[in-house]
């Protein structure tokens, strides 16, 4: 089940998604991310049977990621973004 972190503005939308099943928490993201965008937390917010540790975005960087995340954007589609990149699960993706 994809969590879905950012917003839209007048400007586009701007969104994280990260697949809670291919999601295995094992941090590699977070180590990667710059801009320090992402967390392990023990418990998923969105489903309180999960047992297993998952990666979110922090809650005072959702209403940021258009500017926490630009400085990785690549100009072309051609490299995948730090993150993306060292999650071996493909479990994140950016919408923008």
């Amino acid at each position: 089940m994809p969590a879905t972190y950012g917003y839209s503005n007048g400007s586009g939308s701007y969104f994280i998604a990260i697949d809670t099943e291919k999601c295995n928490g094992c941090g590699d993201c977070v180590a990667a991310c710059p801009a320090n965008v992402f967390e392990v937390v023990d418990e998923d917010p969105n489903d309180p049977f999960r047992e297993d540790p998952l990666v979110i975005v922090r809650q005072d960087k959702n209403n940021k990621v258009k500017y926490e995340c630009n400085p990785c954007k690549p100009l072309s589609d051609e490299r995948p973004l730090p993150c993306v990149q060292a999650c071996k699960a493909g479990a994140i993706s950016h919408s923008w």
